[in-house]
C-alpha cells in the first residue's frame, strides 16, 4: 500500500534512537524534548488511526504542562474532549518503543486489532505550548498525520484545554461551541458576564485579580481574551512570558508544593492572587494577610466553594438533581468532613489521577471534581443540563427559581466541562466571588486546613506496596496497614495513607493531624515502617525536626 511506504519514507526523517523506551502515562508522553521528534511522529499515525477508528476528529496536544522548559511531550484527546482511552494507552506506548525496523509491523498490528478502515476518512486538530521545541516536535505529529493520509488543522499556540474544548466543539457539531479560539473566549466571557450582573455593587477592588502566568501560554491566552471580559473583571498579568523561564519559580505546581508565592509577583496584603500551570489546565488560588503570612486555596478550596454554591442554587430554583464532589485520598480531611456534615454534599472518593475523578464525575447528576493540585471541572449529565433549560426557558416559573435556574445557565455556558481549565475556572471562581459578596478571606475561612504532610521513602521496587480502598489501605507488604492503624491511633485526627508513584521507585507517605508537630511525626513514623516492611534503600528516613 502506498500509505505504508510513506510511512517508511517519513519515518526515516523521525528515526528513533536505538533502545529508547518511553511510557505513556496519565499525562501522555514527557522527557527531555531531544528525545521526542520520533514520538511525535508516531503520535500523528496513532491520531489519524483513532480518527479513522472513532470516525470522528482527535486532538494531538504538544505540552509537557509544569514540567522544566527543557522537557517537552504529548498527550492524545479523544471525540468528547476527553483522555485517550487505556487501550490506545497501551497502542501509544508500543508503537512509540518500536524500533525503526518494526515499525509498520506494529502499525499493521493496531489497524488489525482494531479492524480500522483505512479508506475511512481522517481529522486531526493539532496544539502546541510555548517551548521553543514545541515548534518543530508539532511539525514531526503533522508529518505522522500526512504519512497516513489524514487531514489535520494545526491550531498553533493554544492552551490543553483549549485544544480539548476545539475537538468537543468540533465533533458534536458546534452543539458545545464553535471551534475556534475566539468562539472559546466568547463563550465563556457572555457567559461570565452574565453571572456577574448578579453582583451588587462589585468595586473596582473587588473586580481586580492579579495572575500569575507561570511564563507560558496561559499568560499569552488570558492577554487575548482581556477585551472580551469588557473590564467586568480587571486582571494584573504577572509572569508573562516575556522574560522570565517557562514554570521557573512560577506556577501553580511551584506555589502548591513550595507553599509560598511565585517570585515575579506584585502582592498586596489581603488581594487575591492566582496561579495557572504551564499549559493552563491547573490554578491555585492565595494571598497573604496583615502579619504578611501566606494563605493557599487549593483544589479542595475550590472545589468546596463551587459545589457550595451549585448546591444553594439547586435548592432556590427547586431542581431535584444529585450533586456529589470526587476527591482523591490527598483531599484534606475539613474539606471532606465540612462537604458530608456541613453542606450535605456526597463525597466520592477515588485512586490518584484525573481520569478516575473524571469517570466518577460522570456517575451524578452533576460531578465536581478537583484535584488538591488544582486541575478539575464540573460535569452536567445531559439530564441535568435539560432540566436547567427547561426551567430557564419556563415562563411560568417564579422569579426567584428563575433567577437561578439562568444563573445555573449561565455557569454550566462558563466551564469548560471537556478537562481542567485555568481559565475556565478562573471565570467561574470570579463570578461566585462577586455574587456572593465574598473576599477570599471569607473564602478561605469556610473549614480550616487539616495540618498535613507529605514524604516520599526510596525503595527498592515500589511495586511491593498495592491498595485497596482509592489508595487509602495497604494490602501488601503484610503487616504495613496494621503498623499505619496502630502509628494513627496515637494522634489526634489524624489519617494516613501510603501508595506506591506510578513515576519512580518511591512510596508516597501522607500524614494529617491536629497539629503540624503530630503530622510530621507521624508521617516520620509512617515513612520508617514503610522503608522497613516494603524493602527501603539509602539510609533510614531522618525525623524532620
Amino acid at each position: 500500500m502506498a500509505q505504508f511506504q510513506e510511512v517508511s519514507k517519513q519515518s526515516g526523517l523521525h528515526p528513533k534512537p536505538a533502545g529508547l523506551v518511553l511510557q505513556y502515562g496519565t499525562a501522555g508522553f514527557r522527557t527531555n524534548a531531544k528525545l521526542l521528534d520520533h514520538i511525535m511522529f508516531r503520535m500523528g499515525l496513532l491520531a489519524t488511526l483513532r480518527s479513522k477508528k472513532t470516525k470522528a476528529t482527535i486532538g494531538v496536544v504538544v505540552t509537557a504542562s509544569h514540567n522544566p522548559e527543557e522537557d517537552n511531550g504529548v498527550k492524545l484527546v479523544d471525540p468528547m474532549g476527553e483522555m485517550v482511552t487505556p487501550t490506545w494507552e497501551g497502542y501509544a506506548t508500543q508503537l512509540a518503543n518500536a524500533e525503526q525496523e518494526d515499525l509498520l509491523a506494529a502499525l499493521k498490528d493496531i489497524i488489525e486489532k482494531e479492524a480500522i478502515n483505512m479508506s475511512q476518512e481522517a481529522n486531526v486538530f493539532v496544539g502546541k505550548d510555548t517551548r521553543s521545541s514545541s515548534v518543530s516536535l508539532s511539525e514531526a505529529v503533522l508529518d505522522g498525520v500526512s504519512a497516513l493520509g489524514g487531514q489535520s488543522k494545526d491550531y498553533g499556540l493554544v492552551t490543553t484545554p483549549q485544544l480539548h474544548y476545539m475537538v468537543c466543539c468540533q465533533n458534536t457539531q458546534g452543539k458545545y461551541g464553535e471551534a475556534t479560539v475566539e468562539g472559546y473566549y466568547k463563550k465563556l466571557c457572555h457567559a461570565f458576564i452574565q453571572l456577574t450582573k448578579n453582583a451588587s455593587n462589585c468595586t473596582d477592588d473587588q473586580k481586580h485579580l492579579s495572575v500569575d502566568g507561570a511564563n507560558g501560554i496561559g499568560a499569552l491566552k488570558v492577554r487575548e481574551m482581556e477585551s472580551h471580559l469588557k473590564r467586568e473583571l480587571h486582571l494584573s498579568l504577572f509572569n508573562d512570558g516575556s522574560t522570565g523561564k517557562l514554570n521557573h519559580q512560577c506556577g501553580a505546581d511551584f506555589v502548591k508544593v513550595q507553599q509560598k508565592p511565585p517570585t515575579g509577583m506584585q502582592m498586596n496584603s489581603g488581594e487575591r492572587c492566582c496561579s495557572f500551570d504551564g499549559d493552563a489546565d491547573r490554578i491555585v488560588y492565595y494571598y497573604t494577610d496583615s502579619e504578611g503570612q501566606f494563605h493557599l486555596l487549593d483544589g479542595d478550596k475550590v472545589a468546596t466553594l463551587i459545589s457550595t454554591f451549585l448546591k444553594e442554587l439547586l435548592t432556590q430554583a427547586g431542581l431535584d438533581l444529585e450533586i456529589a464532589v470526587v476527591q482523591t485520598a490527598y483531599a484534606n480531611g475539613s474539606s471532606t468532613h465540612y462537604l458530608e456534615d456541613t453542606m450535605k454534599v456526597i463525597v466520592r472518593c477515588t485512586k490518584t489521577g484525573v481520569k478516575h475523578l473524571h469517570h466518577a464525575a460522570k456517575e451524578f447528576d452533576i460531578g465536581v471534581y478537583f484535584e488538591a493540585n488544582g486541575h478539575g471541572t464540573v460535569l452536567f449529565s445531559k439530564a441535568a443540563e435539560e432540566k436547567i433549560q427547561q426551567l430557564a426557558e419556563d415562563s411560568n416559573t417564579n422569579d426567584e427559581r428563575k433567577r437561578a435556574a439562568l444563573l445555573l445557565q449561565n455557569t454550566v455556558n462558563v466551564i469548560n466541562q471537556t478537562v481542567g481549565d485555568a481559565i475556565s475556572d478562573m471565570l467561574l471562581i470570579e463570578a461566585i466571588l462577586a455574587i456572593k459578596g465574598m473576599t477570599i478571606q471569607q473564602w478561605d475561612s469556610i473549614y480550616k486546613d487539616l495540618p498535613n504532610r507529605q514524604l516520599k521513602v526510596k525503595v527498592s521496587d515500589s511495586r511491593v506496596i498495592d491498595t485497596t480502598d482509592a489508595e487509602r489501605r495497604a494490602v501488601s507488604p503484610t503487616g504495613l496497614q496494621e503498623a499505619v492503624d496502630s502509628l494513627v491511633k496515637k494522634y489526634s485526627r489524624a489519617r494516613s495513607f501510603v501508595r506506591p508513584s506510578g513515576t519512580e521507585d518511591v512510596v508516597r507517605v501522607y500524614a494529617e493531624a491536629e497539629t503540624q508537630e503530630s503530622a510530621d511525626a507521624l508521617a516520620h513514623e509512617v515513612s520508617l515502617a514503610v522503608y522497613r516492611l516494603a524493602g527501603g534503600v539509602g539510609g533510614e528516613p531522618k525525623p524532620l525536626h
